[in-house]
């Protein structure tokens, strides 16, 4: 095992949501911190993961981070592609998607997620870039992670605009809907794990990550925060997980700087 100051938050992070993912597991990937997570897990102790990605690349096994949904590394690396439309009225509303690997701007206690705009909509302070088929996946696949860095412009008490559903304003924004998926099931930043509560659904954390006091997760975020009774320790990265996200990491970094 590793002692604290062999890694950092950020790959603490990330190792951590890529153990969240499971041999088998069919799952649907956003670009950024879901994308490194899902393909650390490939790497590593999940190697039959099936990755798809919005683009319609079906098990793709990219040798390098994609910078977009449309970088070429994602086709030339699937077991084949397949069109947009098809992607997801076949295979994600079709229920074939198991997991939903998303990011976001903001989220909120009840794990709803806003990637449309900082603050009025008629007239917001900063407008980001959308759904995109968040929206999608967080209703048709089977259960959701998300995974963020911690802070209170993240962690907020109520997002600006619901983008992607978690559970509503209320809590019960799932609650007697067909056809819909167990919607968040955890989220993962570099601080803590949480999970909603069974019973009205606002997160709670359930794990802190190593050298992490619950002084820290409550400053990090915009509500008053639940702690789960029985608070576990998350498990620290072991040096193969960290050997191979920093090689991975720094493959990456070759291809897109053009070396």
């Amino acid at each position: 095992m590793n002692t604290a100051t062999d890694y950092t938050s950020a790959e603490m992070m990330t190792v951590t949501a890529a153990r969240a993912l499971e041999n088998g597991m069919t799952c649907f990937v956003g670009i950024g911190l879901p994308s490194e997570a899902a393909n650390l897990a490939r790497l590593t102790h999940a190697p039959e993961v099936v990755l798809i990605y919005e683009s319609g690349t079906l098990q793709t096994k990219p040798d390098v981070l994609p910078l977009s949904i449309g970088d070429g590394e994602l086709c030339e690396s699937a077991l084949t592609t397949v069109s947009v439309p098809e992607m997801f009225r076949y295979w994600l509303q079709g229920g074939k998607v198991s997991v939903g690997f998303l990011g976001t701007a903001q989220i909120d206690r009840y794990a709803n997620l806003n990637t449309t705009l900082i603050g009025d909509y008629t007239a917001p302070k900063v407008r980001l870039p959308g759904g995109g088929g968040a929206p999608e996946i967080a209703t048709n696949a089977g259960e959701v992670f998300i995974t963020l860095k911690h802070s209170p412009r993240a962690f907020v008490r109520d997002v600006d605009f619901i983008t992607t559903l978690g559970f509503g304003r209320d809590g019960k924004g799932r609650d007697g809907v067909p056809n819909i998926g167990k919607g968040p099931t955890r989220v993962i930043t570099d601080l803590c794990v949480m999970k909603p509560d069974p019973v009205d659904r606002e997160l709670t954390v359930v794990s802190l990550h190593p050298g992490v006091s619950r002084e820290q997760v409550q400053e990090a975020t915009g509500w008053d925060i639940r702690f789960a009774p029985e608070l576990a320790a998350t498990p620290e990265p072991s040096d193969h997980e960290l050997a191979l996200l920093r090689e991975l990491k720094a493959r990456t970094e070759r291809a897109h700087s053009g070396q």
